[in-house]
């Protein structure tokens, strides 16, 4: 969602903001803005709608001088209260011109606030939920009992405070000082040499500095040039917690690739493999943080999985893995629906919750639900301390590295390496596979890099498929079994990158409605179960593509290279390296990543940022 940063320093302000917006743009935004403090009590605003290049081309007419200064902030914001307006475009100031905010997240108590505000003679100037807190805050700077302290000002505010929130103040008369805070949205402060940062995320400021300070639920940073103080809102000091970032800069940038996404599709051999590195150890699968015991594992009879978009198909191919290895019953839920339906749980439910960012807003409530009905919870997350693996019982990090592009895929296949030794460790731990078998399995998941490597190396063909038909209107797609969701997975892409209307379907609910789609020169995916794994699904799989094509739809068929059967009924075939059937998903979905992104740069869009999506979705 919005971008944050804060910069406290000694170098030219304005250029360490813009730059690290830029390098947050992939979250997705719709206006940008900047504050600048000149350190002589005066205090800069511009923004502007839509993207940062607008930002740039207003900047640049009012002259860089008048943006002068060596502390200031930025904002990308993604609408939430206000349309995506330059009114209501971040930072927003006070009556005064001195304060000014960022804010990402919603305010959730700003109506009643607003009122009050309005009712003391406060004329607002936009239409945002955030507009109350810069004005709440001049009131306590003003005429407050913290009445000239600034820092004790900003604490007095966010006390007052209600919802999923991250703030950050400045005030023109104590330009050496910003204050920021975090309540379930992200935030991360970065150590420098004599400059301070605070950020949405670490690629705002790693170019530099790594060394970084994770805040918590409900903390509050205040950085100068020469350092930091982390606290809870009530001003006890509690440290934040430092790290290292271990990744460097040519990891943020596109390393030769057009598109960052390109690059990460590249990447996922790698990705997987640092996913499964050091989680067998003695023979037995051990997970990152382990709240835990082995008898809390053996006592669950039940397992929920919980993500939303791309991550809840890696928990429904996470289903079929887990089912099969630990025989416990498996629910795959829209995190957006969980907590809504009053779902049945209790001390014996295990609740695997997905999510990149950790911080996604559907999930971390339905982890919060899951809680006070008294599941145990696994978190599968990429980003380190974030605020769902905070809340978990027992956490399973994803190693893939940042991903820039909006559109999911390193970290989807690193999910569903990381769901499968969930079900390994459920496995060991109930008892259903001896030590022997759970070895074997993490071996037969050790080769599946290697061969995603083979499938990248041939997707040329793949390219060319993708710009023949770029121009449909409808492609579908079909699987069974686990190739049920990677065809809902292709379907996914495809809407996400290149806007066009896209389904993916069970191949066996074809005669059940779907099949009246099929019309002459209709592209149709269809991502092919072995045929030694699954021979008699392979057989019904045959029949359904001759289904289609009878009536006109043609066939790209993905499937392994021995395969005659399929290659028989294939219009466009698409070889892939037989593996394990539960593991052909980290091999079938890439094909699809790449058809998508190439149908998308054919049809002349930036597969980076596709429209009104976001990569982290912090609001309900």
């Amino acid at each position: 969602m919005c971008g944050i940063v804060g910069y406290v320093g000694k170098r030219d302000a304005l250029d360490i903001v813009v730059d690290a917006l830029r390098r947050m743009e992939y979250r997705g935004y719709d206006s940008a803005g900047v504050a600048i403090l000149d350190g002589q009590g005066s205090l800069a605003v511009e923004k502007k709608a839509g993207r940062l290049e607008n930002l740039d081309k207003q900047i640049a007419e009012v002259g860089r001088d008048s943006l002068a200064g060596s502390t200031g902030m930025g904002h990308t914001r993604w609408a939430t209260h206000g349309q995506p307006t330059d009114r209501n475009a971040h930072p927003h100031v006070s009556t005064d011109h001195k304060i000014a905010v960022v804010h990402n997240g919603i305010i959730e108590n700003y109506a009643p606030l607003r009122t009050e505000l309005e009712d003391a003679g406060v004329e607002f100037s936009s239409d945002t939920d955030t507009e109350t807190a810069v004005h709440l805050m001049e009131r306590e700077y003003t005429v407050g009992e913290h009445a000239g302290d600034f820092v004790a000002a900003a604490y007095a505010t966010l006390r007052r405070l209600e919802g999923a929130f991250t703030l950050v103040f400045t005030h023109a008369d104590h330009p050496d000082t910003i204050v920021a805070a975090r309540r379930s949205t992200p935030l991360v402060v970065g150590v420098g040499d004599g400059e301070m940062f605070v950020a949405s995320d670490v690629t705002a400021f790693i170019e530099h500095t790594r060394d970084a300070v994770e805040l918590g639920q409900d903390e509050v940073v205040v950085i100068t040039a020469d350092g930091y103080t982390v606290t809870d809102f009530d001003g006890v000091v509690t440290g934040g917690k430092p790290f290292h970032i271990d990744w460097d800069l040519a990891a943020a940038e596109k390393g030769g690739y057009d598109y960052f996404m390109l690059k990460e599709i590249a990447e996922q051999p790698a990705a997987l493999s640092d996913t499964l590195l050091g989680h067998l150890q003695d023979g037995r699968i051990v997970l990152d943080e382990q709240r835990l015991s082995d008898q809390d594992l053996r006592d669950v009879d039940k397992v929920f999985v919980v993500a939303c978009g791309t991550a809840y198909h890696a928990g429904m191919i996470a289903k079929y893995a887990i089912e099969h290895w630990t025989r416990l019953p498996v629910e795959v839920e829209l995190a957006s629906e969980f907590r809504y339906r009053d779902p049945v749980l209790d001390r014996s439910t295990l609740v695997v919750a997905i999510s990149q960012s950790g911080e996604t807003a559907d999930t971390l409530e339905a982890v919060r639900h899951a809680k006070d009905q008294k599941a145990r919870v696994l978190a599968i997350c990429n980003t380190n301390g974030a605020q769902i693996p905070r809340e978990s019982d027992a956490v399973l990090y994803t190693h893939a590295g940042p991903e820039i592009g909006v559109a999911s895929t390193k970290c989807f296949l690193a999910q569903i390496a990381a769901a499968y030794m969930v079900g390994l460790a459920l496995a060991q731990a109930v008892g259903t596979k001896y030590q022997d078998e759970v070895v074997r399995e993490f071996e037969a998941l050790e080769q599946i890099p290697q061969a995603v490597e083979k499938v990248l190396e041939q997707m040329e063909p793949v390219r060319d498929l993708a710009r023949q038909f770029a121009s449909s209107d409808t492609v579908l797609f079909l699987g069974r079994h686990v190739g049920y969701p990677v065809a809902l997975e292709g379907a996914l892409k495809l809407k996400e990158l290149a806007y066009i209307h896209a389904e993916g379907f069970a191949a066996g609910e074809l005669k059940h409605g779907p099949i009246a789609l099929i019309e002459d020169g209709l592209p149709v995916i269809i991502v092919m179960p072995s045929p030694t794994g699954r021979a008699l699904l392979h057989s019904k799989m045959v029949s359904n593509i001759r289904e289609i094509q009878a009536r006109g739809a043609t066939t790209i068929v993905i499937a392994e290279p021995d395969d005659d059967a399929a290659a028989a009924v294939a219009d466009h075939l698409i070889p892939i390296p037989a593996t394990p059937t539960l593991l052909q998903p980290l091999v079938s979905t890439v094909p699809l990543q790449v058809f998508a992104a190439t149908v998308a740069q054919s049809r002349g869009y930036d597969v980076d940022k596709p429209r009104n999506l976001a990569k982290s979705v912090t609001v309900e």
